[in-house]
């Protein structure tokens, strides 16, 4: 009986699965009320005094032996589903990634780039964080010139000769000073002006500005230049350029586009006059030539700009100019479909 009490803990020890089913059925095979050792107990009874000793400890170790298998099976299982419950089946297929969408000032961004790379405008970048020279005196307006005031700055409180950038223009001076014309250029960037959060103005938003510098470069060519992009961006063949200032172009105009009174969103937007105004341009200063080391006696240029906030809440009919900065999901995912 020692000895069959022996091999049957080596066959516990030995006892290997990974089925919740087959640990039941060892359990009570060797633990149950009918089960191995309660028979070999009760044999146990019947066996000569001089062979307990060996036979109970024999047993008891046997019943040990047992119930730790099963503990360890069971933990070893317990692990194994946690395991699958953290990471699932892997082999079975992958659920789809639900795709995002880009936001829409980024989508306008790139259509912009993608009309004007058409006639061969290039990409050009500069510094957010910008210094008194390129963002104004480069751009023919020097210390205390009132035009100044138009653009209310961030400065920094350290260093007033370093601030925020209030127009991508100065990417144009940058390029402009280690570049030699031709130049045909354009700069999308995000600008910061000192003004009051509102539905209709920001103090952080995004500009993109045009620069064309060449021999004989004249008014006509950026007419012609600004029809072409209305035309592919908004579809609209008919606009108007009305005389204005900036201190960087002299002659100066806005450009107004006739969006049309169709519907009751044309009226409101309109103002009940058709026409939409959604860019400032003009002839490049020669002032700004000099500054940048071009000679203003042999080259001429055009230059403008507009706000992709702008464009923005014109193509897809956005009330207010926060939503663009407000991050709300529900806002963002009506861009899914476009690219």
């Amino acid at each position: 009986m020692l000895d069959k009490v022996k091999e049957l803990i080596g066959d516990v020890q030995s006892f290997k699965t990974t089925s919740k089913e087959e640990i039941e059925v060892f359990k009570i095979k060797y633990l149950g009320s009918k089960g191995l050792l309660k028979d070999l107990f009760n044999e146990f009874k019947t066996v000569d005094a001089s062979l307990k000793k060996d036979l109970g400890q024999a047993l008891n170790n046997l019943r040990n032996a047992a119930s730790d298998k099963v503990q360890e099976l069971n933990e070893a299982l317990e692990e194994q589903t946690e395991t699958k419950s953290i990471y699932g089946d892997l082999t079975r297929p992958s659920e789809a990634i639900e795709l995002g969408s880009r936001h829409p000032i980024s989508i306008v961004r790139n259509r912009i780039i993608e009309v004007f790379s058409k006639i061969g405008f290039t990409v050009s970048e500069g510094p957010e964080i910008e210094d008194d020279w390129h963002n104004f005196t480069a751009l023919n307006l020097p210390e205390y010139h009132p035009a100044r005031d138009m653009q209310d700055t961030f400065f920094i409180e350290q260093n007033p000769d370093i601030l925020l950038r209030t127009h991508t223009s100065s990417v144009q001076v940058r390029y402009m000073e280690e570049n030699q014309p031709p130049i045909r250029t354009i700069s999308p960037g995000r600008v910061f002006r000192n003004e009051d959060i509102s539905s209709r103005s920001h103090c952080i938003f995004h500009q993109v500005e045009g620069l064309y510098i060449d021999t004989d470069v004249s008014f006509a060519d950026l007419k012609q230049t600004l029809l072409y992009f209305t035309k592919e961006m908004f579809g609209k063949s008919k606009i108007r350029l009305r005389p204005s200032y900036f201190p960087f172009t002299e002659p100066s105009a806005e450009v107004d586009i006739y969006w049309g009174l169709e519907t009751e969103i044309d009226h409101k937007i309109t103002k009940g006059t058709g026409w939409l105004e959604i860019m400032g341009c003009g002839m490049v200063d020669p002032n700004v030539l000099k500054n940048a080391n071009i000679d203003s006696e042999k080259y001429t240029g055009y230059a403008f700009g507009m706000g992709i906030e702008r464009i923005a809440m014109l193509l897809y009919q956005i009330p207010d100019i926060r939503m663009f900065y407000e991050n709300d999901v529900r806002f963002l995912e009506q861009f899914k479909s476009v690219l």
